[in-house]
């Protein structure tokens, strides 16, 4: 048995999709009821609560584990998710983690980050990290403005970085829990190419075939917006990378294609498998 967190967001779901796929049984975590594939076992679970995974772990082997964003948040301890999934009995853990653990390592989340994966490499079972960068799903963000007003509206558009596909992170995450040989690798996960948040509207216009106007968000107003939906302080970060990313974070990984065996899928790609969500 397979148990995968956040099984309902974009990594979670073609994660959880792949693993059924492959002929595994997989249990679903997330908060509230949802549709999963045929014959996949789903747990209603709050992973911020005292009980944590103890209600998905019966018969787990391994654990994809993703922090929500209250997991993020100051008193929060997910330490304790890798405590209860060793004591029930899973041998193998993927945890997602982020590039910025390596690229900033000072900021809070990413200390944080850094300590949950030291906690890991200590639990005595096997263990992958996937570090991605941003994220293209960052992308819906944009989905009510893009349907109202054809407009995306966004922080530095003309400063970009190399945004991977949540399908890609899935996919390396399922290799990571199938296969003995990517047990202790720490993989940075990016696209193929560094996209703007400009470039970004021009491939979601051309998935439309209809003209989307791009404007520019100062940095304040990106705060703000972004606030109420995550931790001020995991903003703040976020925002401080994609208005000044450094040499690092504009690095093309070749992690995706050495687990994978393909290139990751460019920006272009995923706003034409999503086109539905800014009709």
């Amino acid at each position: 048995m397979i148990v995968v967190t956040g099984a309902t967001g974009n990594v979670g779901r073609p994660l959880t999709r792949a693993l059924a796929e492959a002929g595994r049984q997989v249990t679903a975590v997330s908060r509230h009821a949802v549709a999963v594939p045929d014959g996949v076992r789903h747990v209603a679970a709050d992973l911020a609560g005292p009980a944590g995974l103890e209600p998905a772990l019966d018969g787990a082997e391994a654990l994809f584990l993703l922090l929500s964003g209250d997991l993020h948040a100051a008193g929060a301890n997910p330490a304790d998710l890798i405590g209860q999934a060793v004591a029930g009995g899973v041998r193998r853990i993927v945890l997602l983690s982020s590039q910025g653990v390596a690229t900033r390592p000072f900021g809070p989340t990413r200390i944080a980050m850094s300590e949950l994966e030291d906690v890991l490499r200590g639990s005595g079972v096997d263990w992958s990290i996937l570090r991605p960068g941003g994220f293209a799903s960052n992308a819906l963000w944009w989905a009510e403005s893009v349907r109202a007003q054809r407009v995306v509206a966004a922080p530095f558009g003309d400063v970009g970085v190399p945004i991977i596909d949540p399908a890609d992170i899935a996919d390396v995450a399922a290799a990571c829990l199938l296969e003995d040989r990517h047990s202790g690798g720490v993989y940075e996960l990016t696209g193929p190419e560094v996209v703007t948040p400009r470039q970004q509207a021009q491939a979601i216009a051309a998935a439309l075939g209809s003209p989307v106007r791009f404007h520019d968000l100062t940095r304040d107003e990106a705060a703000a917006a972004m606030a109420q939906g995550m931790p001020v302080e995991l903003a703040e970060d976020t925002l401080d990378i994609l208005g000044s990313p450094n040499p690092a974070e504009l690095r093309v990984s070749p992690d995706v294609q050495r687990v994978l065996g393909t290139a990751p899928r460019p920006f272009a790609d995923w706003a034409a498998r999503n086109v539905a969500a800014f009709r």
